[in-house]
């Protein structure tokens, strides 16, 4: 676990810097269309260490997160004829995906403000939307209240119980990170077998 105890620390220094809400918004946009570390690596730092800015490094999650977003949905808008829907075709799988498109048009706004507010890749939900061509309000009001409703409901608390939770994480970070990759993995896992 010292290889994350370096990690943990260099993204507290790293949140002090210049550069810090650049790179909150470089993971928070590229984590929603193509990237697999969430924000919440960036972000939980960062207002630990300087809780006074809690809200505007959740705003600026949130509009990176959604901007990323529609950067996903336009790789499952331009590219899936490209590259998906031959492949569903070859595997025969074309008249399962119609009858998934139908499920998510349904659904949709519930399947993204769910994924924005867990650990499940919500790259995959956005690209797949794009896919689906939902409306796109629909997957804009979705993505702003789920990726809104998480980075600050994690400002929040960390505003609120920062001293104790950085003590908190700091403590346990070994099966914090166990728990997340747990999670993350467990995400794909229920995706494969949807």
């Amino acid at each position: 676990m010292g290889l994350i105890r370096k990690i943990y620390d260099k993204m507290l220094e790293l949140s002090e810097g210049k550069g810090a809400m650049m790179a909150l918004f470089a993971v928070a946009f590229a984590e929603s269309s193509f990237f697999p570390i969430p924000p919440d690596i960036m972000l939980i730092p960062m207002i630990l260490a300087a809780p006074s800015k809690a809200w505007r490094m959740a705003m600026l999650a949130t509009v990176a997160s959604v901007i990323g977003g529609y950067f996903g949905y336009g790789i499952g808008v331009f590219l899936f004829d490209m590259v998906a829907e031959p492949l569903l075709k070859f595997y025969g799988y074309l008249e399962k995906f119609q009858e998934f498109e139908d499920y998510y048009h349904i659904y949709g706004a519930w399947i993204v403000f769910g994924a924005g507010l867990t650990p499940f890749p919500y790259k995959i939900i956005t690209i797949a939307s794009g896919a689906v061509h939902l409306n796109l309000a629909v997957f804009t009001v979705a993505s702003v209240l789920a990726r809104g409703g998480r980075f600050f409901v994690v400002a929040w608390l960390l505003k609120k119980y920062g001293a104790p939770m950085k003590t908190f994480i700091e403590k346990n970070l070994g099966w914090l990170t166990v728990l997340f990759f747990v999670l993350l993995i467990g995400s794909f896992f229920v995706l494969k077998y949807l």
